[in-house]
């Protein structure tokens, strides 16, 4: 079984190490429901990330995110297009904030990501509005850290009921 990249994403080098991370890993390359792979291939890094403290969490968030704005740049330049699907950096850090301080188990971990999935594809304000002011690797990343803040505070509203 052959995978078919889409034309546009067949102008990235999967040599250079930045094209590589914008499309998470070759996540993001998926013909189908690229961000969702994306977000999916996030999940295995979460839980190597989940041990930390939380301000090593959060220094990873950070570093992650300056590297996904650089990657996500690099990537948009080649292929012309502003955050084309296949661009998943941003679901992979989306993710990991949605997850901030997550209690363990597979339940959290699906609930963090069907509530991260919703707002990112749902796009509900502030997210369009963030979405259609930034443009470039900047841009691409922002929409999804603001999914992943809402998502993110929807779930510690959840387990402070639960």
């Amino acid at each position: 079984m052959s995978l078919t990249i889409k034309p546009e994403l067949r102008r990235l080098s999967l040599t250079n190490p930045l094209h590589w991370i914008a499309v998470g890993f070759g996540s993001g390359l998926s013909p189908k429901a690229p961000g969702t792979m994306g977000t999916i291939a996030a999940i295995p890094f979460f839980l190597l990330l989940q041990p930390l403290s939380i301000p090593a969490y959060l220094g990873v968030l950070l570093v992650a995110f300056v590297i996904g704005v650089w990657a996500c740049q690099s990537a948009t330049d080649a292929i012309g297009q502003e955050d084309h699907g296949g661009l998943v950096w941003d679901e992979f850090v989306g993710l990991w904030i949605t997850c901030i301080a997550l209690p363990q188990g597979f339940g959290w971990i699906l609930l963090a990501f069907v509530l991260f999935r919703f707002f990112d594809i749902l796009k509900p304000w502030p997210i369009n509005w963030v979405e259609k002011r930034y443009s470039g690797g900047f841009g691409v990343m922002m929409d999804d850290v603001i999914a992943g803040v809402i998502a993110l505070a929807v779930v510690q509203l959840i387990r402070l009921f639960v």
